[in-house]
């Protein structure tokens, strides 16, 4: 699964093809060899970069969270990331009817997997958080993972483009929803106390 990450850099229409004509495989093997894995990637990255690095804002200290919090936060975006995956190939699976194509929701997940590779690959630059360089790398990932959508969908789904085009923007339309629903409940549960602890 993870020889699929560099096609879909080099050359994502080739890629989609052959991603489309692998042999499927279960959703729990494809979290276990691909999603699990490059969730990770911006997780850890976060937990580095605000435990050992920090924010440096104008010329003070730099600002960096404690382990304790820093280890609490890195497990629930980790598993917002997981959930994010699973409701968008879910939200896939059920919006294919619509347009005749029938995957099943085992590759349906997949395709939000590879789909999300650059926002995941993208969080390495966690690793020094600051804010240039996140907006910088995050809009260049979210770029590129709009493409690898509206390239991707019409090729994995073998539905014609003007269709893919529709049901891509479906997608992108639910991706924001599930990113704003992931923010609002991290604003609940920073209100329940479980926010950040700052070292200084």
């Amino acid at each position: 699964m993870i020889h699929h990450v560099v096609g879909l850099f080099t050359h994502p229409d080739q890629e989609w093809k052959e991603i489309r004509g692998d042999q499927e495989e279960s959703i729990s093997h494809m979290y276990l060899t691909h999603t699990l894995i490059l969730a990770a990637i911006p997780a850890v990255s976060a937990f580095i970069g605000t435990t050992q690095v920090g924010w440096v804002i104008g010329s003070r200290a730099p600002v960096m969270l404690t382990v304790e919090s820093a280890i609490w936060m890195t497990v629930m975006s980790y598993l917002a990331m997981l959930g994010g995956v699973a409701v968008m190939g879910a939200f896939i699976h059920w919006m294919a009817r619509t347009y005749d194509a029938n995957p099943s929701l085992a590759r349906c997940v997949a395709f939000a997997t590879y789909t999300a590779t650059p926002l995941f690959i993208g969080g390495l630059a966690a690793l020094y958080p600051h804010m240039w360089l996140g907006m910088i790398v995050g809009t260049a990932a979210i770029c590129y993972t709009v493409y690898l959508l509206y390239v991707g969908l019409p090729t994995f789904m073998n539905i014609p483009s003007d269709e893919g085009f529709l049901f891509s923007s479906s997608v992108l339309a639910v991706g924001l929803v599930v990113l704003v629903a992931i923010m609002a409940f991290t604003v609940i549960v920073w209100g329940l106390g479980v926010g950040p602890v700052y070292t200084n």
